[in-house]
């Protein structure tokens, strides 16, 4: 059955055109706690497009995206005190070590950074916490990245792509991670290339196809 519940994240009418392609047109969308939602589609689709959109990062060219019923152009502060988005690159800073990267992106986000070092055991990067990122591989950094889910407190989750250049053991572990955050409470919205191993019912899917004038 539907929910009755408010979505903690929707979308009215949203279109997005980019250069001679509409991505998507009209889509209405909502997300409540305890939703995994996948967006889906070919390569050029739209889908992080859509991503950026619903975190705020970019604008539609119709439509608004609601945080608790409020548009979130009127509030964005308090959107973003609820949002983590992680996008497609890491952004990690190749002069910095691991630790020190961690506890930045931490203490940007006002989360403790104190917890760095055993945050990094999280993603099995304990041994490389002193280590320079820039000698460190793709999937080190994306796992550097990806450490902040575990002391986000943030009920939305929009992460673009987060298994690229994981193991299967590290796919594992987030899709865990994923389930946690939800039955709390949270809700994920993500893209990805991968099949996710989780039961299909748990996951709801959107798909995107593009089309030209």
């Amino acid at each position: 059955m539907p929910s009755t519940l408010s979505p903690l994240i929707s979308a009215k009418q949203l279109t997005c055109i980019r250069e001679d392609r509409i991505l998507f047109e009209e889509l209405d969308i909502a997300i409540h706690a305890g939703d995994i939602v996948q967006i889906e589609g070919p390569n050029g689709a739209g889908k992080t497009s859509l991503l950026r959109i619903l975190a705020g990062l970019s604008m539609p060219f119709e439509g608004n995206v609601l945080f608790n019923e409020q548009c979130i152009s009127d509030n964005r502060e308090l959107f973003h005190q609820n949002l983590l988005y992680l996008g497609h690159l890491p952004g990690v800073k190749g002069e910095m070590s691991a630790q020190e990267n961690l506890e930045f992106n931490l203490a940007l986000h006002g989360l403790d950074q104190s917890t760095a070092e055993q945050t990094l055991s999280e993603v099995n990067l304990l041994g490389f916490e002193d280590a320079l990122a820039s000698h460190l591989s793709a999937g080190q950094h994306r796992r550097i990245s990806l450490a902040r889910l575990w002391q986000s407190k943030a009920p939305i989750w929009i992460l673009d792509e987060p298994f690229t250049a994981i193991d299967k053991l590290g796919v594992k572990k987030l899709e865990q991670l994923f389930l946690q955050h939800a039955e709390q409470g949270g809700c994920v919205i993500l893209t990805t290339h991968q099949d996710l191993s989780l039961d299909p019912e748990r996951v709801k899917k959107i798909t995107l196809t593009y089309r030209f004038y």
